[in-house]
């Protein structure tokens, strides 16, 4: 059958100014609107109740501002045989009296008679930790994305490894911007979750990359110079296609179903953990196929002037 082949590489100029377009679009209102932190790295005081039947957050951030006089967030979270729970969370890093506590228990439990409200603990968290954590998580981050770009240097020596592991890097952190814009532009409070959305897109978007480059490094063994760089990358690419958009699409629709019920239960924990992960899987899938690949012809293209000149130098 006759493999029907699209120029990917002819639109690099066209994907390279929309990333481009995209990542300054996320670093502008990064600074306009500014990063929401969560407690976990702002610190303050997490109050969890549990409760049963259904009940609505808004009713519940209604009561607790008007008892505690205070600001503050709810968090719904699921839990297991029928008993959820939710946090009422506060900027307060001294934590709630003993008083204004059971003042908050008791008007809870009088609004919400017949869900049961019962106070399951109180914890006040410091910032320092938080932010010691999120250092770590980071320096955790950056030492694997080192460990990709070695691995992906000895692996493809044959289409140049160094190369094609920076290329990787250059991506995967394309992926991670990607990321990070969705919990600013949806004023999503960054917490451990972003972490675990950063790793699982590594994960996920590396290994689109590293099938297309096994592929380019058995077509050049395959077709030698009989192809163009550019012809050999966008076949390669072209080849793998069916299965990068089968694999892509059965992965979000899961995750747009956990999306989906994390809504209509109304589980904020779970959904500002798959939503960020549904855009940045999208954007790993984009990566790979549109800036990859383009990024890596360019650099080929660039060694590629620099050896006559190098070789001139070295006759003299």
């Amino acid at each position: 059958m006759k493999l029907k082949e699209f120029n990917f590489i002819g639109a690099k100029k066209i994907s390279l100014s929309v990333s481009a377009a995209l990542i300054a679009i996320i670093l502008l209102c990064s600074l306009i609107f500014g990063v929401r932190l969560s407690v976990q790295f702002s610190g303050g005081t997490i109050v969890t109740y549990t409760y049963e039947g259904e009940i609505d957050a808004d009713a519940i951030e209604s009561v607790a501002k008007d008892t505690v006089e205070k600001e503050l967030s709810v968090n719904m979270k699921a839990g297991i045989s029928g008993l959820d729970s939710f946090e009422v969370v506060l900027d307060e890093k001294e934590g709630l009296d003993s008083e204004l506590q059971a003042k908050l228990d008791a008007a809870l439990a009088e609004k919400f008679a017949d869900n049961n409200v019962t106070f399951l603990s109180n914890s006040t968290v410091n910032p320092t930790i938080g932010s010691e954590f999120f250092i770590k998580s980071l320096v955790a981050i950056g030492f694997a994305a080192v460990l990709i770009v070695i691995y992906v240097a000895f692996r493809f020596k044959k289409i140049s490894g160094w190369s094609a592991g920076v290329m990787a890097l250059v991506a995967l952190l394309h992926d991670v911007l990607i990321a990070f814009g969705v919990f600013v532009i949806f004023r999503i409070p960054l917490d451990f979750n972003f972490v675990a959305v950063v790793l699982t897109i590594l994960g996920y978007s590396i290994n689109d990359t590293i099938i297309i480059y096994d592929r380019m490094r058995e077509n050049q063994r395959l077709y030698g110079s009989s192809m163009t760089r550019e012809q050999l990358v966008n076949r390669s690419i072209n080849e793998t296609l069916s299965r990068t958009v089968n694999t892509t699409i059965t992965t979000l629709l899961a995750i747009a179903m956990i999306c989906i019920v994390a809504v209509v239960s109304n589980v904020e924990s779970i959904l500002s953990f798959s939503f960020p992960l549904l855009i940045g899987m999208i954007s790993g899938t984009y990566s790979t196929i549109f800036i990859v690949c383009p990024l890596w012809c360019m650099w080929q293209a660039h060694k590629d002037k620099k050896k006559p000149k190098q070789r001139t130098a070295k006759n003299r």
